[in-house]
């Protein structure tokens, strides 16, 4: 095992492993003084909301919470009933590593269908709708199809293969969910604006945590004609702060000045500097292209407890070769990705 640089330090495990940007951090000190009202009757919430509309239109509606989970898990809610059921990516985080939150709190069936590379297809989604209505009331009936944007491995969906999607399901009588935990690294990796990425979109699980905030998700409902309950909802879900303002407060930090812009451009940097480094080593493979702040590799197995020695990681074993992923985060520096990559260049370079 070659010697690990001292001055590494940065995990490369999860964006959730990273720390809160000080801009957020100093944001939360300013207005943590005096009082204010609860529940979002603050003026600091007021502001944030108002954020929020400048980006997805007025006719949106806003709820701040404090999780992805919660936030994947009311959209549903508000979206579906216990006899439908949600079409979604094999690989799909709601479906995967939710713990069965939504069919526990909802009632409804998570439908699998094959997702070569995480990105449903249309043909796909159309051969799974065929069988669910080919039983009747004996099987449940396709009422959402969620896709996530960066998808689970990585990968992206243009504002095209959107816009076919969005027909689709208008045409099928579906609604569209985004789990976007990843959207705004999707929004700089593909130049495009939050609104365009939603121009088909019923319901946004609008992510922060991993791109810099400490813990502030948001629920985006664009379809009016579903707005009413979700208020209700939150508040049933156990996702309602009492000190709102402290949610707010990380989301005004995270849109003044463009500081989502500017973490995840950062973070989709570092992993392309990560990917290139690591594919010029003899023995690793990119299982994907790097889109945004995810890199997949293939590695020997004997090198796998060396890597996470190195930094943990998600790891899927083969017979001969392991899939690692590797994720970058806000305050990735290129001294941490080559501290990184020149240590597993001595571990290639010794086996």
């Amino acid at each position: 095992m070659p010697e690990m640089n001292t001055d590494f330090r940065h995990l490369l495990a999860s964006d959730n492993a990273s720390g809160v940007h000080p801009e957020v951090m100093a944001k939360l000190a300013e207005i943590n003084r005096g009082h204010a009202p609860g529940y979002g009757a603050d003026a600091l919430t007021e502001a944030a909301l108002e954020r929020f509309a400048q980006l997805f239109g007025e006719r949106s509606e806003t709820l701040l919470l404090f999780n992805g989970t919660g936030a994947n898990v009311l959209a549903l809610k508000g979206m579906l009933r216990s006899h439908e059921s949600v079409l979604c990516s094999e690989l799909a985080h709601l479906l995967v590593d939710e713990c069965g939150a939504p069919e526990h709190f909802v009632g409804c069936k998570l439908t699998p269908v094959p997702a070569p590379n995480g990105k449903l297809t249309r043909d796909a989604i159309e051969a799974r709708l065929a069988a669910g209505h080919s039983g009747g009331v004996h099987r449940n009936r396709p009422r959402v199809l969620s896709l996530s944007q960066a998808t689970e491995r990585g990968t992206l969906y243009s504002l095209g293969e959107l816009r076919a999607f969005g027909e689709l399901a208008r045409k099928q009588g579906l609604l569209v969910h985004l789990d976007g935990a990843r959207i705004a690294n999707a929004a700089v990796a593909l130049d495009a604006s939050f609104a365009e990425l939603v121009e088909w979109v019923d319901v946004l699980s609008f992510g922060g945590t991993k791109n810099g905030l400490m813990m502030a998700e948001a629920l985006v409902i664009l379809n009016p004609d579903l707005q009413q309950a979700y208020p209700y909802l939150r508040k049933q879900g156990m996702q309602l702060a009492s000190k709102h303002r402290y949610l707010a407060a990380q989301f005004l930090a995270y849109f003044d000045n463009q500081l989502w812009r500017r973490n995840a451009a950062n973070a989709n940097a570092m992993a392309r500097r990560l990917g290139q480094g690591l594919a010029a080593i003899d023995g690793v493979m990119l299982s994907e292209p790097v889109d945004v702040n995810l890199v997949f590799a293939q590695l020997p197995n004997a090198w796998l407890e060396d890597i996470q020695r190195l930094t943990p990681c998600l790891a899927l074993r083969g017979e001969t070769r392991t899939e690692v992923r590797l994720v970058t985060s806000f305050d990735t520096s290129p001294a941490d990705i080559d501290a990184f990559v020149d240590a597993v260049a001595r571990l290639a370079a010794e086996r």
